[in-house]
Formats: structure tokens, C-alpha cells, sequence
């Protein structure tokens, strides 16, 4: 019986967990960077895999060893270094990136093909006034995703992948683009999965342990088997859209990301395809917003030790993407990439050195952790201004030039 339970538990919280990562960036990225690829389909793949699967589950496995917290881990480094950290990886996670993009999202393919003159303010608030509606009830949410919400959205998508798969729309083309594996891997940090995990990671375990799960291996436990479940969705959903993605690159001109899969979705599966899109991505988008304005919400009452403050950050949130959002996925997706570079490679250093490191020592973290930080810096504001000036350093070509200074 208590096999049966846990295996119910299992499948829900593996189904919420897929659907809080699988928002606007896990739609659009796999079928443009497929368009590009074309015929390097594979290697692509394993490299868009690795940061965009890989990371996210070893982020889970890191912040569920920290019971939840993953300011647990940055704490090693210094208090205030870890509160500077997390509240810049929660706001642009919240209300000035990640957040803004799912609603812009759901208005370009959810909305605008079948009501191009309606204003896009007006759908961006009702999306957050609907989204900010369920985030004060969040006792339910876990269950109202995992149970009913993300089966649909599998279902939906998983229809126009092995249409696409058998009837597919053209020949898949040669490759576009240089430095695939690399490059594929730099794609992967769009969908930020891996920052959404160590923020994502509170609401799982306390979910899990709401469920009567109190042992530390207990929780533990369900939560690998849970992010499996979700990760091997994921890498379903990734191959499937990436593979219709190298069959249209026949198709001349250039083509925002979000009109890319909305024409998919219309040639594979006609009239109903854009139905069944505009669907699939009210639901993708939503559920990631909710569990990301939770996230926000929850991180700032417990920061200032005041759980009054929930609704009031939740609702701040909520108004400062409706703002964020009317610029448009593009402009917002042109702001995001610079923040991730310098991001990811730091959570990358946390994860790894929390994974492999039994007895946590500060100098273990700090030392790779301010090496890695100030690369990243310097070599994003060089590109600011046009004067590449760490270009001499190992794999700086292909964006990872931190790898091995911190490694060493």
C-alpha cells in the first residue's frame, strides 16, 4: 500500500515538476535551434540536452541534499554574497525575465494568430490577474498541475510530434550554424531550467513532505524519482520539437521563434494544429508563471521573515511583468541572454561542488565561485562594448571560457 502511494506521489509531483519547467523558452527554442541545425540534428541535441536536462537535474539533486534551500549552499561563500545571488537569480526568474516572457508567449501564440486586433495589454492582464488568482491558493497547486494540467499538455503535444514525425513538411536541411555543441549547450541556458530548479526545489519539497514524507532519505528519494519523471519528459518533448524543426529549413526567410512553431503546428496539423497550440501554450506558460510567482513570493516573505508579505510581493510581481511582458518575447529574449551568461556558469560552480564535496568548506566554494563571477563579468561587459579582451582564454570561442580557470 505504501508502494502504491508513493509511486501515486511520484507521478504527480514528476507531471507538476515538468510543467513548472516547461514554459515559453522549452516551446520555442528546440524547433528554431532544429531549424539551424538541420542535419546535425544528433549533436545538437545532446548538446541542447546537456544544459537544458542535464542541469536541471543535477540542480534538483543539489537543492533536495539542501532540504529545499538551496541559499543552504550559497551560504558557504558568505551571507551576503548569497542573499545578492539569490535575489538576482529570483528576480530575473520573477518578475523581470522568465515571468514576463511566458505571458508574452501566450499572447503570440495563443492568442494574436486568432485575434490579431485584440490589444495585447488587455490579454497580459488577464493572464496575471488569472495567474496571481491561483498563486494565493497555492496549497492546491501541485495537485491542480500534476493531475490534470500537464497530462493535457503531454497529450497536445505529444500529437503534433508524431504527426510531424511521420508526415513531415519538407526535407531537413544542412546545418546553419557554427560550433553546433556549443552553441546548443549556450541555447540551453534559454530555457532556465537549471535556475528554475534551485528556485523550484522549496515548493517540490514541501510538497513532498505536506504528503507525509519526514525522513531526509525519504524526501530525498521521491524527489530523484519525481525529477526523472520530469526530465525524461522533457528530453520526449525536446527531441520531438527539435526533429520537426530541421524540416523547415526549405522554408526561405527569417521567422521570429514564435511564428516558427506556430506555422508547425498549422502545416502538421491544419486548422486544429493552432487550436491545440494556443492550448498547449496557455497551459505550458501558465504553469510555469504560477510556480515562478510563488517562488518570488515565497523567497522575499521568508528573506524579511514576514509571511504577511506573500500576496503583497505576489502582487508586485504580477505588475511588474505586465509591464515586462508588452515588450514582446523577442526584446525580452535579447535582454535575458547577458544575464544568463553570467548566471548559469555560477550555479553550474554551486551545483557541482555541492554534489561532490561531503564535508562543505567555504574556501571549496569561494575560491572557483568569485574566478568564475569575475571572468563572466568582465567578458560580458568586454562584449558590451565590442572589445573581446578575454578572447585568449581555453573555450572562450564557444562561451565557456570560465570552464577551466574554475575547474582548476
Amino acid at each position: 500500500m505504501k508502494e502504491k502511494r508513493e509511486t501515486k506521489d511520484i507521478w504527480t509531483v514528476g507531471f507538476a515538476l515538468f510543467a513548472m519547467f516547461f514554459g515559453s523558452g522549452n516551446l520555442i527554442f528546440p524547433s528554431y535551434l532544429g531549424r539551424m541545425i538541420g542535419t546535425d540534428y544528433w549533436q545538437g541535441l545532446i548538446g541542447f540536452m546537456i544544459t537544458g536536462i542535464g542541469l536541471p537535474l543535477l540542480s534538483i539533486m543539489a537543492t533536495a541534499k539542501a532540504e529545499g534551500e538551496f541559499s543552504h549552499i550559497t551560504h558557504q561563500v558568505g551571507k551576503v554574497f548569497s542573499v545578492i545571488l539569490m535575489t538576482v537569480l529570483i528576480l530575473s526568474l520573477g518578475p523581470f525575465l522568465a515571468i514576463p516572457r511566458t505571458a508574452a508567449t501566450t499572447y503570440e501564440i495563443g492568442i494574436r494568430p486568432f485575434f490579431p486586433n485584440l490589444n495585447a495589454l488587455i490579454v497580459i492582464i488577464i493572464y496575471f490577474a488569472i495567474n496571481l488568482a491561483l498563486v494565493l491558493r497555492p496549497s492546491a497547486i501541485v495537485d491542480l498541475i500534476g493531475r490534470f494540467l500537464t497530462p493535457v499538455l503531454l497529450v497536445i503535444l505529444l500529437i503534433l510530434i508524431i504527426k510531424g514525425i511521420l508526415v513531415p513538411i519538407g526535407p531537413i536541411t544542412g546545418n546553419r550554424m557554427p560550433s553546433v555543441f556549443a552553441t546548443a549547450m549556450i541555447e540551453g541556458y534559454q530555457t532556465m531550467d537549471a535556475l528554475g530548479a534551485v528556485c523550484f526545489g522549496n515548493i517540490i519539497v514541501s510538497s513532498i513532505r505536506a504528503r507525509g514524507y519526514e525522513k531526509r532519505d525519504e524526501i530525498i528519494g521521491v524527489t530523484l524519482k519525481s525529477s526523472l519523471v520530469a526530465v525524461i519528459g522533457l528530453g520526449i518533448i525536446y527531441g520531438g520539437l527539435m526533429y520537426l524543426g530541421t524540416h523547415t529549413g526549405h522554408i526561405a526567410g527569417n521567422m521570429e521563434k514564435t511564428e516558427l512553431i506556430t506555422m508547425l503546428a498549422s502545416q502538421i496539423l491544419g486548422s486544429w494544429g493552432s487550436i491545440l497550440l494556443a492550448i498547449a501554450v496557455t497551459i505550458a506558460c501558465l504553469t510555469t508563471s504560477i510556480g515562478l510567482t510563488m517562488t518570488t513570493a515565497t523567497y522575499f516573505s521568508d528573506l524579511f521573515n514576514n509571511k504577511k508579505l506573500y500576496p503583497i510581493v505576489a502582487t508586485v510581481t504580477c505588475l511588474i511583468s505586465i509591464f515586462i511582458a508588452s515588450m514582446g518575447v523577442d526584446r525580452i529574449i535579447g535582454i535575458t541572454g547577458p544575464a544568463l551568461n553570467i548566471l548559469y556558469p555560477l550555479i553550474i560552480v554551486f551545483v557541482i561542488i555541492s554534489l561532490i564535496e561531503k564535508s562543505p568548506r567555504p574556501i571549496v566554494y569561494g575560491l572557483p565561485v568569485y574566478v568564475t563571477l569575475i571572468i563572466v563579468v568582465v567578458e560580458e561587459g568586454s562584449k558590451l562594448m565590442g572589445n573581446e579582451i578575454l578572447s585568449f582564454l581555453p573555450l572562450s570561442s564557444f562561451g565557456f571560457s570560465w570552464l577551466i580557470p574554475a575547474a582548476a
